[in-house]
């Protein structure tokens, strides 16, 4: 695993995309500590609640790169041949983004005692400060997760960067949709039909078996639409609700408040544990298929 986190590192930092990131991370946090302590403030949290969108671009440049550039130049096959599990494989990579993601918010968080030894009057909390970029940082965990996913499912570095710029542009608007979703049962039972055909796709993506991803998602719709007719009063709202709980950006909103959550720190690693096991078992379907 050493060698693959080394060999990820080695090509996010001789490239442009951990630069560019970095760079984007620490250009924007300068103006939003400037612009915040001009007027008087001094919220840090604030400034890292406003900086959550530089993972919108961010994010998709540090992982487009990570599994569909090794297939667009057939050296995935290498990685299959290679005298380890995909699981460490795959972590290998992962670590390198966290790594790459680590370096600029550790530069950054070097900011709020330069501001206090600065400040005349007042100065930042450092322990709400620190507590929300321990919350920052696992909310670039989880997201980079989903990120590596989705370009273990594209064969183009291209794809894979607009795929995963589109999930983050949901993922941020998330909740400000969510709002305009109807409550009622056959919304909700259309919403959840939707996720089924969405999670066929995904699954035929990753195990290029379309029968397989066709059954599993007839037979999912098919439990679905059971449900629907036996218990059509629990769907009223339940799409809604769901849509609630998968806004990875909203969790983040305690920590602005100077509240250390444990909870939203708990649902990022248990975020970032699936997508990386879903990436381990995408990769090892096509180890096996290769």
């Amino acid at each position: 695993m050493t060698a693959i986190y080394e060999k990820e590192l080695d090509s996010q930092l001789n490239g442009l995309t951990g630069y560019v990131y970095g760079a984007l991370m620490l250009l924007f946090g300068g103006i939003y500590v400037m612009a915040i302590h001009l007027q008087g403030s001094i919220d840090f949290t604030t400034v890292l609640g406003s900086l959550t969108f530089i993972y919108l671009p961010g994010i998709p440049l540090l992982t487009m790169r990570s599994v569909a550039e090794e297939r667009r130049q057939k050296t995935d096959q290498l990685l299959y041949s290679l005298p380890m599990s995909m699981t460490k494989i795959v972590l290998g990579k992962y670590f390198a983004l966290v790594t790459v993601m680590a370096m600029p918010l550790a530069v950054l968080s070097l900011y709020p005692p330069i501001v206090n030894g600065l400040a005349t009057s007042g100065a930042i909390p450092l322990k709400a400060a620190y507590g929300a970029v321990v919350g920052f940082f696992f909310l670039g965990c989880a997201l980079a997760a989903v990120g590596l996913f989705i370009s273990s499912l594209m064969e183009s570095v291209g794809l894979a960067a607009g795929a995963c710029f589109l999930v983050m542009l949901l993922l941020y608007f998330l909740s400000p949709l969510t709002s305009y979703v109807s409550t009622s049962a056959l919304t909700s039972f259309i919403g959840f039909t939707v996720l089924v055909l969405l999670l066929g796709v995904i699954l035929w993506r990753m195990t290029k078996n379309g029968g397989f991803a066709l059954v599993f998602s007839l037979a999912l719709e098919g439990g679905l639409g059971v449900c629907y007719a036996l218990w059509p009063g629990k769907f009223g709202g339940l799409f809604a609700d769901v849509l609630g709980q998968l806004a990875v950006f909203d969790r983040f909103d305690s920590f602005t408040y100077d509240i250390f959550d444990i909870r939203s720190l708990v649902y990022y690693v248990t975020v970032a544990a699936v997508f990386v096991f879903l990436t381990v078992q995408s990769m090892e379907r096509r180890r096996w298929a290769s």
